[in-house]
């Protein structure tokens, strides 16, 4: 450690360190424009210009390491003066349009400007102009007149996306910050660019002009899709979200979100949105009210039950609902007599398991790994915060390794990948399985070949303190997913590395947790989507879109005498008898589940939309119109308080979670490939959300889907 003085206060900072680092730890603010706590120093705006002595001029603070007995003043006379005059050089070109600009009231330069800059301008030449320019859907880059050139946007890119989308063209007053001939912005973390940004230069093109910063309320949640539980700031106007940005958590999500966590609320505001109950009568769909809607279910329950048995009665939920609604969708068809209910609707396999699957290490841990085996996920798109920090991990030293049936481009340095058709997956584990055995000197699990791929990744996962063995959702979704896990468990074994799946979804573990499986005699979401059963209640889901059935679920539903949907969205007109407008996450409370275990409870930020209610009351209601008892809550913490009566826990208790299986190594190829949803068809919120669809990932994957089609 080394000990300076800054400001007249002893500071101790480690050896390397800033300036900025130590006046950090000290509380001691250093206005900076360029510096940012994630990404490079780049030294480039000169605001932090601070008073070193025995130095002859100011030294930037971002880029000037602390030694032994240094001497630093943030705001004497020498550094205030550095510091204005250089917020009067960054002043000269900048358009004077705060009135109209969307960084207004949240802007570093506007900020700063009160304290530093000064009451009038020496300059009166023509300001500076720089075209506009078209950089795809998400990002609206129409006023980089507005840049400082800082580069925040540009290391990001290159230092925590993986991709150098962004970078600055020409010199002196020339130099742009543009993409590559006229190229569009399209890495899954892009909105961050926006967040980093201390100017107006690069905004929110959804949410351009739309609102002031000033009017907005902010209110905690958490991201409803992929399995990080990004925690979010929801920003609302006149009950209306008109915004989401990250709430920065070190544990979780750092600083960052995903693109589909930043644009999907423009689904909830759109014309797809169920507001009122629909009955279908004739063949036409008729709104009608709550309790017309709610006794046509219980009537046409107690009719199925009492023609057909219970068993004829089953659930199918989606993944991405809370623990509470999922905890009283399977108590509710329970308390009916029944064991159908099911959320692994894109499963080909279905082990029964005490335990629920999850990450099997911290999220955090992911950015510390020595090595890592990655077995079916397209983890940049599947999971783009654990890409990233794995990213992390990857400059930092990390060895890592891919099984997948095809190359993708995960924009991080990939060491050993191994590309085999998904039917040959175990087969492929089985061979590195036999060369760690063989370097061990037992028995092999199964039997492999030794070659070269094989070896490396063996070699890999031999060395280093730190390793984990991911399973992504393509060998969750795998035929031979149990087999998938066992040879993990086996490498991990004698590795001594971590096992664990990367989830699908906002709720996978808390799926598992809540019980939305079936019973001993009850049928599996395959099952139950191939037909035979008299009533479905379809909770938060499109079966057609998130199972692995596809069109063939639609066909098969139609067989049903009734077909309940619980929904935000007008979903499954062509197989519904009813329609019921359930709360998306922005407008009920619950508990989400992440992929580490950590259980994340969020209130609503708005009112539900027209007659929508939360999924919780509706399943309330309904059980107690069929007459079943144990259904008397009044908030969803009292659902949670049934699940947790010792006090909802910040974990799922360690004793619940578990990637152990007792299932046999099979090695014969799989009949089918795994289904896995692409980035932006994942849940119905994403496929709603106008923006995101216009991505270039979007359109790639419907491109793709069309020619399957």
């Amino acid at each position: 450690m080394i000990e300076i003085e800054l400001d007249g206060k002893k500071v101790e900072i480690s050896e390397g360190s800033m300036v900025m680092h130590a006046a950090d730890k000290a509380g001691t603010y250093i206005p900076h424009f360029c510096y940012h706590k994630k990404l490079s120093i780049a030294a480039n705006c000169r605001m932090c210009l601070v008073d070193v002595e025995k130095m002859p001029k100011p030294m930037p603070a971002c880029a000037t390491p602390v030694t032994q007995g240094m001497i630093v003043r943030t705001k004497s006379d020498k550094a205030i003066k550095a510091q204005k005059s250089v917020m009067e050089f960054l002043l000269i070109n900048h358009p004077l349009d705060c009135p109209i600009c969307d960084q207004g009231g949240e802007c570093q330069l506007q900020d700063l400007a009160v304290g530093y800059g000064g009451s009038s301008s020496r300059y009166e030449e023509e300001k500076r102009v720089v075209f506009h320019k078209d950089v795809g859907p998400l990002i609206s880059m129409e006023e980089m007149s507005r840049c400082i050139h800082c580069t925040r946007c540009v290391r990001f890119g290159q230092e925590v996306a993986g991709v150098m989308e962004l970078g600055m063209s020409h010199r002196g007053e020339h130099a742009e910050i543009e993409t590559f001939i006229g190229q569009t912005i399209d890495s899954e973390l892009s909105g961050n660019m926006i967040d980093i940004c201390p100017v107006g230069a690069l905004t929110s093109k959804p949410f351009r002009y739309s609102a002031r910063t000033w009017e907005l309320s902010r209110r905690k949640s958490v991201s409803p899709h992929d399995s990080t539980g990004a925690n979010l700031i929801v920003q609302v106007k006149n009950n209306k979200v008109m915004r989401v940005v990250p709430l920065e958590n070190e544990a979780v999500n750092e600083c960052w979100i995903a693109d589909r966590d930043r644009y999907s609320y423009e689904a909830l505001n759109s014309e797809e949105r169920l507001t009122a109950p629909m009955l279908k009568q004739g063949g036409e769909w008729k709104t009608v009210d709550w309790q017309t809607a709610l006794e046509y279910v219980a009537n046409g329950l107690k009719q199925i039950k009492s023609d057909h048995g219970a068993k004829s009665i089953g659930a199918l939920v989606s993944p991405h609902s809370t623990l509470e609604e999922l905890h009283l969708a399977g108590a509710l068809v329970r308390g009916l007599g029944s064991e159908n209910i099911d959320y692994r609707l894109r499963n080909a396999e279905f082990e029964v398991s005490d335990h629920a699957r999850n990450l099997g290490t911290s999220i955090a841990s992911l950015s510390h790994l020595e090595s890592v085996l990655i077995v079916g996920s397209n983890l940049r798109k599947d999971h783009p915060l654990f890409a990233q920090r794995i990213r992390q991990a990857a400059k930092l030293g990390c060895q890592v390794s891919a099984l997948n049936a095809h190359s993708e481009d995960w924009a991080l340095p990939v060491a050993n990948s191994l590309h085999v058709p998904a039917s040959h997956w175990a087969q492929a584990l089985a061979d590195i399985a036999s060369v760690i055995a063989a370097e061990k000197g037992v028995a092999a699990p199964a039997e492999g070949s030794a070659n070269a791929v094989a070896q490396a990744i063996a070699q890999s996962l031999l060395a280093g303190e730190r390793k984990a063995i991911l399973l992504g959702n393509a060998a969750a979704h795998h035929a031979k997913a149990t087999s998938l896990l066992a040879l993990a468990n086996w490498i991990a074994a004698h590795t001594g590395a971590t096992v664990g799946y990367l989830s699908e979804a906002a709720n996978t573990v808390g799926a598992q947790l809540a019980g939305a499986l079936p019973g001993y005699d009850g049928l599996n979401a395959g099952q139950m989507l191939a037909g035979g059963l008299k009533s479905v209640i379809l909770l938060n889901t499109e079966p057609v879109q998130d199972s692995a059935a596809g069109a063939l679920a639609a066909l098969n539903l139609t067989k049903a005498e009734m077909v309940v949907t619980l929904s935000p969205f007008k979903a499954n007109l062509d197989f519904s008898d009813v329609l019921l407008p359930i709360a998306p996450f922005t407008e009920t409370a619950g508990t989400f589940v992440n992929a580490e275990g950590r259980v994340q409870s969020f209130h609503a930020v708005v009112r539900p939309a027209g007659e929508a209610r939360p999924a919780w009351k509706v399943i309330r209601v309904l059980a107690n119109l069929l007459g079943l008892p144990g259904f008397d809550f009044e908030s969803a913490q009292d659902v949670l308080a049934v699940m947790h009566p010792d006090g909802v826990p910040a974990f799922a208790p360690a004793a619940r979670l578990g990637n152990d299986t007792t299932a046999l190594i099979d090695l014969s190829p799989a009949a089918t490939d795994p289904v896995v949803a692409s980035i932006y068809q994942l849940d119905g919120t994403v496929r709603r959300a106008t923006s995101l669809q216009l991505t270039a990932d979007a359109r790639a994957a419907a491109t793709a889907q069309e020619a399957l089609a």
